[in-house]
């Protein structure tokens, strides 16, 4: 099958469908299937819509979290007294990761908060 146009909502071959979709629909496609001498035409719609903030955003790590969330933490082999003060806290060293496991409070007391590279 081959798609030959794609159309926006407000197109012309679109007009019916935003009246019937309203918001929802994202595109209209016409497919071309050759072997059966048959033309589709498909929409896109959007089905749900939360908040979600990409791993590694500015958002992403501003969202509050609890305090006993655990976290992985990005802290350079060099940062000893860093490292020190993390493993005081009860932080633990993930080889796997090669990042220090601690919880979101506890970074968030050291001013880590912007060394989150993960969570557990």
């Amino acid at each position: 099958m081959e798609t030959r146009l794609n159309l926006q909502p407000g197109q012309n071959g679109t007009k019916a469908l935003v009246k019937k979709y309203g918001e929802r629909l994202v595109c209209v496609r016409y497919r071309y299937d050759a072997s059966t001498a048959t033309r589709y035409k498909t929409v896109e719609l959007i089905e749900e819509t939360r908040p979600w903030h990409p791993e590694g955003s500015r958002e992403s790590h501003l969202m509050e979290r609890a305090a006993d969330e655990p976290v992985l933490l990005r802290i350079g082999y060099d940062e000893k007294a860093l490292r020190e003060t993390v493993r005081r806290q009860g932080g633990r060293w993930r080889p796997e990761e090669k990042a220090w496991r601690s919880t979101y409070g506890v970074a968030k007391e050291l001013g880590l908060v912007d060394r989150i590279v993960g969570d557990i």
